[in-house]
């Protein structure tokens, strides 16, 4: 069987220094175990997709900058009966952060969350007394890396109102109260293989910052939590990670309980230099999902 794992073209924006680092260590131990495998870039034009019977999507970091060509990449792989994991219907949901209010629905807690689009008459004045919270997070429903990312107060509420006036011209945008906890206590990334729990983190952002991505800053810690916790993240996975290589499931506790703040089945990092194991953990999946 031939295996893409499936990255894109670096072009400065992102810094990837890290996930190209996971992307070679895990292509290396892959190759190792005897796996027909290579990195493909998946806008390459010069790629031959009926070469592969199946590809992995590790790291498309720039999809959400070019979302129509990547639901249409999508759409090619399917008429080339290509197997992709994670599967094509759970990534094509997972692309916009709608699906939010689908898994609120079961009854799963999740980030309290106002959708904003092109036609909608809004004040984000309104949002904190809505969320009751003197601090917001605006970001667009299709996005990752902290693109377009904004915290707002009522220090820059004016002006972030008229950016977002401009900008969800062109996209939908999701307002949510900002969780004083994440700076506290930071955010937690439950990281499953095939259903399975592989092992977890807590990121923190930096001293005066919000995001806690590495590439701005933000710091990582392994963590091993109690089985009651690991069980709560587990039935995100389990309604809405069916069939998928890898989910991670990002959230905070707030007042002890769990609030997802994403589901994450496209390109997370998957942290597994945080313990050899977690390469073996990764392949074992794999291997029986082929």
């Amino acid at each position: 069987m031939n295996i893409a794992l499936v990255t894109y073209l670096d072009k400065g924006k992102y810094d990837s220094t890290t996930v190209e680092s996971e992307d070679d260590k895990l292509l290396n131990f892959l190759k190792n175990k005897g796996l027909h495998i290579e990195k493909v870039i998946w806008d390459d034009p010069a790629v031959n997709w009926e070469h592969f019977q199946l590809a992995v999507l590790k790291s498309p970091w720039d999809y959400f900058d070019r979302i129509n060509e990547f639901h249409k990449w999508l759409d090619h792989l399917e008429t080339k009966e290509v197997k992709l994991l994670n599967p094509i219907d759970v990534v094509r949901w997972n692309t916009n952060k709608h699906y939010l209010k689908e898994i609120e629905a079961t009854g799963l807690a999740v980030t309290p969350s106002v959708f904003i689009s092109k036609n909608d008459q809004f004040l984000l004045n309104d949002f904190f007394e809505q969320f009751n919270s003197k601090k917001l997070i605006v970001k667009p429903c299709v996005s990752g890396g902290a693109k377009n990312t904004f915290k707002v107060t009522d220090e820059n509420v004016e002006e972030i109102n008229n950016q977002l006036q401009v900008l969800v011209k062109e996209e939908d945008f999701i307002v949510q109260p900002f969780l004083s906890e994440i700076i506290e206590n930071g955010e937690w990334s439950f990281v499953f293989f095939n259903g399975t729990y592989s092992h977890s983190l807590v990121k923190k952002a930096k001293p005066g910052d919000f995001r806690v991505q590495p590439a701005h800053g933000g710091s990582v810690h392994p963590q091993k939590p109690r089985q009651e916790v690991i069980d709560i993240a587990s039935q995100y996975v389990d309604l809405f990670a069916k069939s998928c290589l890898y989910a991670r499931v990002d959230g905070t506790f707030v007042n002890g309980r769990f609030l997802l703040m994403e589901l994450e089945l496209i390109e997370p990092f998957l942290f597994l230099n945080t313990d050899p194991e977690n390469y073996e953990r990764y392949y074992q999946a794999l291997l029986k999902m082929i």
